[in-house]
């Protein structure tokens, strides 16, 4: 049934990977450690005021960086659970039960998975597949994204999927294994032409200048 490298078919059930590895509330916490280090810089500025400061008041070099490295720390530690909460909700997999004609299905989060509900639940799944082409003497290739919307009652959810093979064939994966369970399964494609830089407007205007003045 799944035919589609983003399902992942088991014994039990028929997971949608939308980012591997494990899950649970410790492991959360402990992907979340190393991102959590750039809460410092991105509070540096604050960080670098009180340093100024300081230095001004005739503060000796080494007691500024003491206190700029206690700032940083406990910056870190605000940030990091601050990180690993705001992280716990991401869903990283769907997955169905049972594996070929599912009955249930639950969305499965950093922080763990959610109580199953029914297939039912699940109303619409909607696959958005923009594409972005190149103009005419562009020589950057076409960019493709990938977005999930699962239309629950009550509720919907809006992934980004890693996108790396075919749309269609996705669809048609995610058609047969829920179709029988009443789901609608949509494809739409977007296709747009990336912009043209501008060129600029005071070179232009020069250049229009100049030829005006060559031809009188």
């Amino acid at each position: 049934m799944a035919t589609d490298a983003l399902l992942r078919q088991g014994p039990d059930s028929t997971e949608l990977v939308l980012r591997a590895g494990p899950t649970g509330p410790v492991w959360n916490v402990l992907t979340s450690a190393g991102p959590a280090l750039f809460t410092p810089l991105a509070l540096g500025g604050p960080t670098l005021i009180v340093a100024f400061w300081m230095a001004l008041a005739g503060a000796r070099a080494s007691t500024v960086f003491v206190v700029v490295g206690v700032i940083a720390g406990l910056e870190y530690l605000i940030g990091w659970p601050a990180l690993a909460f705001s992280r716990a909700r991401d869903i990283l997999r769907v997955e169905f039960a049972p594996a070929r004609v599912p009955a249930s299905l639950r969305l499965v989060r950093a922080a763990g998975p959610d109580v199953w509900l029914p297939v039912r639940t699940l109303r619409e799944v909607r696959l958005t597949h923009k594409v972005v082409e190149p103009y005419q003497g562009d020589y950057r290739p076409a960019v493709s994204t990938l977005a999930l919307e699962l239309v629950l009652r009550g509720a919907r959810e809006r992934l980004a999927l890693p996108f790396g093979g075919d749309p269609q064939r996705l669809a048609d994966a995610l058609k047969a294994l829920l179709g029988p369970a009443g789901v609608v399964v949509v494809l739409r494609t977007e296709r747009s032409t990336r912009d043209r830089p501008q060129p600029n407007s005071r070179w232009t205007s020069g250049g229009s200048a100049s030829a005006g003045s060559g031809g009188g």
